[in-house]
Order: C-alpha cells, then sequence, then structure tokens
C-alpha cells in the first residue's frame, strides 16, 4: 500500500478527478486533507491547521467541520481493505475545543470489519498529543461502479 492515501481510490476503483471537499486535490474550496500511513502499516495520519473560514466558537472550530476531518479520516482506513465504503453512521465526541490557526492532527483505525460493515475510529489531538475530539464510523462497502456508474468514468 502507498504511503500517501489520494482521494477515495482503490486499487480495485479510480476516479479521474477528485472534487472531495475534505481531500480533493481538485477541488478549489476544499480543505486538501493529506493523509499517509503510518509506518505501522494500520492507522492514517494527517497534520493540518484550520484557519478562520472555519470559525465556529470564537477562534475554533465549527463542529461541523471536526465531524468532516473524523469522517475523513476514518473513511481512509477502508483503503487497508481495498473496498469503497459509505458512512452510513457517525459519532462524534467533542472532548475540547478544536483551535483555529494551531497544528493539529487527526489519526485513524480500523476497529472491526464485518462483511460489508467497517467500524473504524478516529481522534484529533492538538501538538501536545491531547485528544480534542474522538469518533467512532460505521461504513458499508460498496460496489462503486453499480452505485455511481453515471457519475464517474471507468
Amino acid at each position: 500500500m502507498p504511503k500517501h492515501a489520494h482521494g477515495h481510490d482503490t486499487k480495485h476503483f479510480r476516479a479521474h478527478r477528485n472534487f472531495c471537499f475534505a481531500c480533493g486535490k481538485d477541488n478549489p474550496h476544499g480543505m486538501h486533507l493529506k493523509f499517509f500511513l503510518d509506518d505501522d502499516g494500520k492507522h492514517f495520519v494527517c497534520r493540518f491547521r484550520l484557519s478562520d473560514r472555519f470559525w465556529g466558537p470564537p477562534k475554533h472550530a465549527h463542529g461541523g467541520i471536526i465531524a468532516t476531518i473524523l469522517d475523513e479520516a476514518m473513511g481512509k482506513v477502508n483503503k487497508l481493505r481495498h473496498v469503497v465504503a459509505l458512512t452510513k453512521e457517525i459519532t462524534i465526541d467533542y472532548l475540547k475545543p478544536v483551535p483555529l490557526n494551531k497544528p493539529l492532527r487527526v489519526e485513524s483505525r480500523e476497529q472491526r470489519v464485518r462483511g460489508r460493515e467497517h467500524v473504524n475510529v478516529a481522534e484529533i489531538l492538538d501538538q501536545k498529543g491531547e485528544v480534542l475530539a474522538r469518533g467512532r464510523g460505521l461504513f458499508i462497502a460498496i460496489d462503486p461502479h453499480k452505485m455511481f456508474a453515471k457519475f464517474v468514468d471507468r
């Protein structure tokens, strides 16, 4: 598996362009998050800073942006199994306010897989390693060629 996790591609599915709001390099208004597979080959990591455009409470990130980051991080874990899986359900624990304009990282890993169901977890941490938010998501593996055939080039 490559160290860098580009978009939502797998070895079985390739999209020509990536307009994903969270990770899409082709989305001019997106967040452009870049995920990397950690040395253990089981965790994805993304280091980032949130600008003022993601403002929620004073000087801190909007809860929807926090959920977006955690959802994206958890979704990247499905690459380990070479599947495209869509979010069915996520739970977010907002533990502490997530600051703007500070170094942050998100880490994600697989919790369990049963058939098409993939359960993944993620955490947003500050520069001291303190967990600010935590997510758990249920993802359902799909056949992207069937589900999105009319929207993607083969």
